[in-house]
């Protein structure tokens, strides 16, 4: 799980819980009316604007932000570095007892290709293949949320207009503007907290971790190439570590 995701979202959570108590009632700022066209709203605009897969993708996407756990960088390049000294001292064959330890379904494919005898411009073409059609998919999610994050506000904004439209029709004295006013701006409120705490905050982080994922296989990609050429370990670990900064880097040999 990742850790500032969690406590960012129970701590926004908290900290306004904590600010409208100190202020007054909570149940000031339970509407139920308020909450519909803004939540209802949105969801119905999102189905509009995206196809029902799409949608229904929604809490997968969430989970993968939350709960996807990313690989190391180092462990990464070990396995790698373990797998050229394999290749090169017992054959290609040889990389089959590695499959189950792989940890990777993108890493696994790639030792499979390489098991399976295909050649460097095959292996290369299919795995960025699968790397553009994954960043399609983040990036679907990606606008999800933030269509959701611009929806939110602008249907609490028409929460707003639809409760002052109510109010001034009924007014029959000034003494009810103040409360007529507060539930109108209810749902402004809503779409703003999640907005802002919730969605595009999230399409945010998601955003980093397809950046991350990205990097990751393309380290692989740069891996599985070097193995398939035939390189020694040192090379494959001095490629692989090309990728992230120099205090990040470390003298990794095999450990098999």
């Amino acid at each position: 799980m990742d850790i500032a995701t969690a406590i960012g979202l129970l701590a926004g959570f908290g900290v306004i819980t904590w600010s409208i108590v100190m202020g007054g009632s909570v149940m000031l700022f339970v509407h139920v009316p308020s909450m519909l066209i803004t939540v209802g709203g949105m969801l119905c605009a999102t189905c509009i604007h995206f196809s029902m897969g799409q949608v229904l993708k929604i809490f997968g996407i969430i989970k993968k932000t939350l709960f996807y756990r990313m690989p190391d960088e180092q462990q990464l390049i070990q396995k790698m570095v373990n797998y050229s000294a394999i290749n090169r001292r017992d054959g290609t064959l040889a990389l089959q007892q590695q499959l189950a330890g792989a940890g990777d379904q993108f890493l696994a494919m790639a030792l499979q290709m390489l098991i399976d005898g295909q050649s460097e411009d095959n292996i290369g073409k299919h795995l960025s293949m699968e790397i553009q059609c994954l960043q399609e998919r983040h990036g679907d999610g990606k606008k999800m949320l933030e269509f959701m994050g611009n929806a939110a506000p602008a249907f609490g904004m028409v929460g707003t207009l639809i409760g002052l439209i109510q109010m001034l029709a009924n007014m029959s004295s000034p003494d009810q503007i103040g409360a007529g006013m507060a539930v109108a701006l209810i749902t402004t409120f809503y779409g703003a907290f999640l907005a802002n705490l919730v969605f595009i905050p999230l399409a945010g982080k998601l955003g980093i971790r397809s950046k991350q994922e990205m990097m990751l296989r393309e380290m692989i990609v740069q891996g599985t190439l070097n193995i398939c050429r035939g390189e020694n370990p040192t090379t494959v670990r001095e490629n692989m570590q090309a990728f992230i900064s120099a205090k990040h880097r470390e003298e990794l040999k095999p450990t098999i």
